[in-house]
């Protein structure tokens, strides 16, 4: 029931091994909680078990999310937006990390358009998603305190297999940009174009968030480094110049914000060469 590529995710890690055998359970519990119908899981995330669901001839979305801090306050972050540019949240179960969503139809990604007409979307979407920002999501500068120590452990766990440019230009932008931030917004962390979807209610709805209060330049950086968006030096810089100068961001803070996100996030089992290739481009662009 559980897809290959979740399992396989997860194997070897013990709390990730226990979530995964709580799964069927916890599947069964939201579907008796709220009445649903569900279908076969979709296959895309290793964050989350997701699934089609119907209540009633509604389509909907149950989404059993693994219990890590970037995805905690999720439900929070779509209730603040309440369905402008994302998803609608119908309910939650804070207990068992649960949400029934709005269902996105067709559901296409944005990864289906052109780069420039997707860079378009983003842009479009970002400014209705910077909402105001207090409780009770975390700040940058906590989220800041626990990614340095989890990037040099990475990095010293892979034998230092990233430059240690990259490392010092990581560390020197969350020490000096965190403490000079502007007036902080509702910021994702992963707002790359897979988590955009086509729908009827809006042309383009976004999911997924990892929520962090952060100053707007921040949340630019997932846009910045997006892969998906087109993967060389010219596409990383013409996504930094576009984004800055059409959403009125200083260009050098989102650069340096770009560069500190994208390395401390870019260890998996080992490095991800899209991300440590982007953070040196930007890095030499400086």
């Amino acid at each position: 029931m559980i897809p290959e590529h979740l399992a396989s995710a997860w194997r070897g890690d013990p709390e990730g091994e226990a979530w995964l055998a709580a799964l069927p359970r916890l599947r069964e519990a939201c579907a008796h909680r709220w009445g649903l119908v569900l279908g076969p899981p979709w296959t895309n995330s290793v964050a989350s078990w997701t699934m089609p669901a119907e209540r009633d001839g509604e389509a909907l979305v149950l989404k059993l999310a693994f219990p890590d801090r970037e995805g905690l306050h999720e439900p929070d972050a779509l209730a603040r937006w309440g369905g402008a540019g994302a998803v609608r949240l119908i309910d939650h179960d804070p207990e068992r990390r649960a949400m029934l969503l709005e269902r996105c139809v067709p559901g296409t990604p944005l990864t289906d358009v052109e780069p420039e007409r997707a860079l378009d979307v983003m842009i479009g979407l970002l400014p209705r998603l910077w909402v105001p920002a207090g409780p009770p999501f975390r700040l940058i500068a906590d989220e800041a305190a626990d990614l340095v120590p989890e990037m040099l452990a990475h990095w010293e766990r892979t034998g230092r297999s990233v430059d240690v440019r990259l490392i010092d230009a990581a560390r020197a932008a969350f020490d000096e940009l965190v403490p000079t931030q502007g007036s902080p917004v509702l910021v994702s962390q992963d707002l790359h174009a897979d988590n955009v979807l086509r729908a009827e209610r809006e042309p383009w709805l976004t999911i997924d968030p990892k929520p962090l209060a952060a100053e707007r330049e921040f949340g630019a950086a997932a846009i910045v480094r997006g892969a998906e968006l087109g993967h060389d030096r010219r596409s990383v810089i013409r996504r930094l110049d576009r984004v800055s100068a059409e959403l009125g961001l200083d260009r050098e803070r989102v650069r340096r914000w770009t560069i500190a996100h994208t390395v401390a996030w870019g260890f998996d089992r080992e490095p991800l060469p899209t991300h440590i290739e982007a953070a040196t481009w930007l890095l030499d662009a400086g």
